[in-house]
């Protein structure tokens, strides 16, 4: 997933988080309009993260197995040649 397509969709879980809140409440939805860009912001913030985290997941897992596809050679490489 691209890094805009996270971000939007956190952004609207959040709102719906938002909408959810007020419905719980028994608040108008449209009372604090401010509440619902705020709740987006964070929302919006928490996809921006989970995507660098997801992105810096996977070139971590990248080089362990690099490393460990290089142990594997070196012991088979050891093992054939006794």
């Amino acid at each position: 997933m691209s890094l805009l397509t996270n971000i939007v969709g956190f952004s609207l879980f959040g709102l719906a988080a938002r909408v959810g809140q007020l419905g719980i409440q028994k608040r108008p939805m449209l009372e604090n309009p401010v509440g619902h860009v705020i709740a987006m912001g964070v929302f919006g913030f928490g996809g921006y993260w989970a995507y660098h985290w997801d992105q810096r997941a996977a070139v971590l897992l990248a080089e362990k197995r690099a490393e460990i596809a290089e142990r594997r050679a070196k012991a088979e490489g050891g093992a054939s040649s006794s």
